[in-house]
Order: structure tokens, then sequence, then C-alpha cells
């Protein structure tokens, strides 16, 4: 068996969506069995925050992670890159409270991982994955996410919204990975899911500012949808909102460590309905 880290160092520099603050991330190879992790380099003694389904402390339109007195926010779509890519260990320094939206998508941390490669780091004891032998299942009124038994692991989403320039889509994408023979993960990943930018309701933005949220959002990092239409298109697909609601299912299924062999299916979710999924899959396994 075999797990993989980066072969070289990333750096980013951008906004984060909620905080509006400026933050520096660096990501580093890290040591075998350390797992990705990030680390508060702002603090004193630089705590360490784990990307872990047990660290999660909140899920307000975006999943932040923390430790004690000490989080940082917006995590998934830099985690989703990293664990769709075989990033398995990863030391993500961060000098702030939120992980930068740079486009609001993950592309540029896809093109970073694929500039600088991956290194191979044996593991003595082989790894178990979690398969899903039995179907786990996380509902809200009409919204649920769930996890079935499959061949492969996949991610299946639905999205239903009145304003007609997104109406309702559907999108499903499978993780295929070959890391050990070819140290590469060979998905669709890096074109069909990463570029999906988030996106936004026009008669949602004014109550989101005065909840204090949304701070770092513009037109450069988020899609935003009005009843006429986009505000700022071209898209980048024609069902890029559905393929963003994967990206950010993705991210919070990396917290599980290892992807589970299983089916995800979601429609309507949040963040929220995600966690309590993957929560749900650690109390059963």
């Amino acid at each position: 068996m075999h797990q993989h880290t980066l072969a070289g160092e990333i750096t980013q520099r951008g906004v984060g969506l909620h905080s509006g603050v400026s933050t520096h991330v660096r990501i580093l190879p890290a040591e075998v069995g350390s797992d990705r992790y990030f680390v508060r380099v702002d603090l004193p003694n630089s705590p360490i925050i784990p990307a872990q389904v047990a660290a999660v402390s909140q899920t307000q339109l975006s999943t932040q992670l923390g430790e004690g007195e000490v989080s940082v926010r917006t995590v998934e779509h830099l985690l989703a890159a990293l664990a769709a890519m075989g990033v398995d260990n990863a030391r993500i320094e961060i000098d702030g409270p939120e992980v930068p939206l740079l486009d609001g998508s993950a592309q540029v941390w896809t093109q970073s991982i694929a500039a600088v490669g991956l290194v191979s780091q044996p593991v003595s004891d082989a790894q178990t994955l979690i398969t899903i032998k039995e179907p786990i299942w996380v509902y809200q009124g009409d919204a649920f996410t769930c996890a079935l038994p499959a061949a492969e692991t996949r991610f299946s989403y639905g999205i239903d919204f009145e304003l007609p320039a997104i109406g309702n889509q559907w999108y499903s994408w499978s993780l295929i990975t070959d890391l050990e023979n070819t140290g590469n993960t060979e998905n669709t990943f890096v074109t069909e899911i990463a570029p999906a930018r988030t996106f936004g309701l026009l008669h949602q933005i004014e109550y989101l500012q005065k909840s204090g949220l949304i701070k770092g959002g513009s037109l450069d990092n988020a899609l935003v949808c009005g009843a006429e239409g986009w505000l700022n298109p071209p898209l980048r697909f024609e069902n890029e909102p559905v393929r963003h609601k994967i990206l950010d299912l993705v991210g919070d299924m990396s917290l599980l460590g290892k992807f589970p062999i299983a089916h995800f299916l979601a429609y309507k979710a949040s963040h929220n309905l995600h966690v309590q999924l993957a929560q749900k899959i650690l109390e059963l396994i």
C-alpha cells in the first residue's frame, strides 16, 4: 500500500468569502500517516486543526473546522482538490481564519497540485477502505443526503430553484483512481468538477451581508443569479451550479480521510446535511 503527498510547496493568497479577510496559504508535503491538516501560523504556538469530521465546528454556508477556540473556515474547495487528486498527507499553513475563495472554484488548487506533482509514500500496514454495506440516510424536509452500496465511489446531486436560469439540475460524477499503479489520479475531477464556481441568489445577498456573511463575495469569485438570469455570465458549464454542489460534497466527504466505496447521493442538501451524513457513517463503522 502507498499514500501520497505533494512533491513540492504550493502558495496562494486571496480573500475569504465570508470574512473578507485576505490570507496566505502554504501547502507543504507531510509525513506518511499524518493526513491533511491546517496550521494557524498567525496564532501563538501555531495550533493544528485536523481536516476530520470530528473537527467540524460550523456549517453555515461553508464548512468550518475548529480545535478549541481556533478555527478555519470555507475549507471544502481546497480539501476536495487535495483528496480527489490523491493527496493523503498535507500540511496546510494559513495566516488567518478563512481559506481564500480565489475564483470561487477549486480550479486554482487543482492546477497548483498538478504543477508540483505527488510523491508516493510506502505504508507498512495495509489500510482498510470503508465500504458502505447498507444505505445510510439523513433527511431534512425534502432535502437529503445518503450513502448507498456501490461498486465504485460516485457522487450524484440534484438541486431545484424557482429561478428559471437554474431550475432543476442533476449531475453524477465517478471518482476513479489508479494511484497504486501510476502515481496519478485518473479521474475527471480536474475538468468536470473543479472549475465549477460557487453561486448565490441576488435576492438573498442583502440579507446575508447584514448577517455578517459573504463580506468577501463579488462578481469575480461567485456566480450571481436573479429573476432575469445570471448577472455575470458566461457559465463554465450549462449546469455549473449543481457541479459546484458536487465539489462541496466531495470536500465535506474528504473529512472521512479516505473516500468510502459508496454512491453518495444528495438532493437540495447543505454543508450541514453533508457533515451529518459523514458523522453517521463514522458512527456506524
